[in-house]
């Protein structure tokens, strides 16, 4: 390999990894064949999982929600299997009100085998709301956690909205 085919590959790629629209690339000069002098090039895409995603979106969301005790943070995670709601004071690092489809009221008046519904997240909006205002809490900034606002995570604000919640 000459001297030139080197200076080519680190002025066609500085780094040995770039990111772009969140794939990794990595560039390895291959061996060059003795009929063709130009340096072949071979990218490895190493994409990104659906909850790295998830979890990107969730930072950047973060950086711009933040809980006060004024206007506390109402903070919403998902699985597959359950949903959790906190009302978190940032500030303070304090969560002032929760609740979960594990806790036994809610597990015990809806019955979901597979996973809350629509209808549970709309549930898990009146309960979080009552729980708010019980403690003098009625304006709230919301964080969906980097969920797409649609399905279980909209049903969750709408109802909480209906039940005396601002955000």
């Amino acid at each position: 390999m000459s001297a030139s085919s080197i200076s080519f590959l680190h002025c066609a790629l500085p780094f040995s990894q770039q990111s772009w629209m969140g794939t990794k690339l990595a560039a390895t000069p291959t061996a060059i064949s003795r009929s063709n002098s130009s340096p072949s090039i071979s990218l490895v895409v190493e994409a990104t999982t659906r909850r790295e995603d998830r979890t990107a979106r969730h930072v950047r969301i973060r950086k711009k929600v933040e809980g006060t005790p004024e206007r506390p943070r109402l903070s919403v995670f998902r699985s597959n299997k359950h949903i959790y709601v906190q009302v978190i004071d940032d500030t303070n690092m304090h969560t002032l009100a929760s609740a979960s489809t594990m806790q036994k009221p809610l597990s015990e008046e809806c019955d979901y085998t597979s996973g809350p519904t629509i209808e549970v997240a709309k549930r898990m909006g009146e309960l979080i709301a009552k729980s708010c205002l019980e403690k003098g809490i009625t304006k709230v900034a919301f964080d969906r956690g980097g969920y797409p606002y649609h399905g279980r995570v909209q049903a969750l604000a709408d109802a909480a909205r209906e039940h005396g919640l601002d955000f």
